[in-house]
């Protein structure tokens, strides 16, 4: 059995148009902005971030929560542990 639990976003970070490193600075700053447990959002339309960001959160770590494909941009869901 499988049980679903929704996901509160704490903050959304609309990086859509910025190139790397763009998004993953702007989520550098939201982290450092936010208390640990918050979860946060990035919406990014630079194909590297889908990459970039999740290999960050691990070294960085935090919670990669889920990388959604999106019409036009990903959605990088992300919790702070730290």
């Amino acid at each position: 059995m499988t049980t679903e639990t929704a996901t509160t976003i704490t903050r959304t970070i609309d990086a859509r148009g910025s190139f790397c490193p763009g998004p993953l600075m702007e989520l550098i700053r939201g982290i450092r902005e936010s208390n640990i447990g918050d979860v946060l959002e990035v919406y990014s339309t630079d194909s590297g971030s889908r990459i970039d960001i999740p290999k960050w959160i691990e070294k960085a770590g935090h919670g990669l929560i889920a990388v959604e494909t999106r019409e036009g941009y990903d959605a990088i869901v992300v919790e702070k542990r730290r």
